[in-house]
Parts: structure tokens; sequence; C-alpha cells
């Protein structure tokens, strides 16, 4: 479901996955860019944003994470040396 912006509402918010979060906020950074919306259009744009840069964060964060604690296990492959 979208608002009357087109994007979809913050309820929505948690359930992206970043591809899908990060796609949508491109897709709104260049509606901003391009211009020829009103303010209100223009500040529910930029809430909207904001809100996907931080779905995208946590993703990104989450993902960081598990990289370090990868890293951080011994490997199996060491031991046996």
């Amino acid at each position: 479901m979208t608002d009357d912006d087109g994007t979809m509402g913050a309820a929505a918010t948690g359930t992206l996955g970043y591809e899908q979060a990060r796609d949508e906020l491109i897709e709104v950074v260049r509606r901003l860019e391009a211009g020829g919306t009103t303010l209100e259009e223009s500040l529910a744009l930029w809430e909207r944003g904001e809100e996907l840069a931080k779905v995208c964060r946590h993703w990104l964060e989450g993902a960081r994470a598990r990289l370090d604690a990868a890293l951080a296990r011994p490997q199996e492959d060491d031991d046996q040396d």
C-alpha cells in the first residue's frame, strides 16, 4: 500500500529488506532532486527517506556484526595444523 506521494507508509518500514529499502530510498532521492513537488510533498519524501536510511543502516550494522562474529571465531582448519 502507498501513501498519496507514492511511497510506502511508516508501518511497512519494519518489514523491508535491505534491497527494498535501498531501492525505495534511491527513488525518494530521485524525486527530491527532480523537484516539482510541493513543500508538503517534499517534507513527506524527506521523512520517508530518513526512515529508509535507518532501515538500511540497521541491515548494514547487522551484517557487520555477523561478519565480525564470523571472523572472531577460530577457524577449524587452523586448529588441525
